[in-house]
Order: structure tokens, then sequence, then C-alpha cells
């Protein structure tokens, strides 16, 4: 990268929003297996199932090129889950 560039490009930011959602799959998957063991109820264990899938669909929306759109599903989706999980 030159010196009058700046930010990343399209491929490294596919890269970092991709191990992001990666990152967010392996958290909601101990969160997930945290509340199996603490015998939360089903609709918070429900909650958390959602999230799991939610990462790996941004994922797969990032490995496909959608990153912006899957980044803004990523962050709305977890903020949802955790304010209902509060809710609940």
């Amino acid at each position: 990268m030159t010196s009058t560039q700046e930010g990343l490009t399209p491929r490294q930011a596919r890269r970092l929003r991709m191990t992001i959602a990666a990152a967010a799959m392996v958290a909601m998957a101990v969160v997930l297996v945290v509340r199996l063991g603490d015998g939360s109820s089903l609709q918070s264990i429900g909650l958390y199932g959602a999230a799991f899938v939610l990462s790996g669909s941004v994922y797969e929306m990032s490995r496909r090129g959608r990153t912006r759109l899957g980044m803004w599903v990523l962050v709305t989706g977890f903020v949802l889950v955790i304010g209902a999980d509060f809710m609940l």
C-alpha cells in the first residue's frame, strides 16, 4: 500500500469482517454451552442459538462480498438478542 492510499483494500476488509463474524460465532457457541449447563430458560438458549446461526450467516455474507450488509446484520442482531435476553 502506498502512502496515498488509506484504509483497507476490499479483500482485507472482507477478511477482517469474516474474522469478526467467526469470532462472534465462537463466542455465541461458548455462551450457548454455558447457558445449557446453567439450566437457563429455553427462550434464552433459543436466542443464543439464533445468534450463533446469525453469525454463520454473516460469515457467509462476508465471504461472498456483502461485508457492509453483513456487519449491519451482525450488530443489529446481537443488540436485539442481548436486549431480548435481558428482558427475559
